[in-house]
């Protein structure tokens, strides 16, 4: 019995699955954040009417 309880003990492949959920968590949160950064800096880029991008781009 001891020896199975200083094997659990000794055992970290749980930790390490927690450790790369909390990576992958991190960057998953700041992909999120910088896409919504990067639609708004578009958005902000193409709302100026006498911008050159949207006379470009215009029908």
């Amino acid at each position: 019995m001891k020896t199975v309880l200083q094997r659990f003990l000794e055992d970290e492949t749980g930790a390490t699955v927690v450790e790369y959920g909390l990576i992958v968590a991190v960057l998953s949160l700041a992909i999120v954040g910088g896409v919504g950064q990067v639609f708004d800096a578009l958005e902000w880029l193409f709302s100026d009417n006498n911008s050159r991008l949207v006379n470009a781009f215009a029908p």
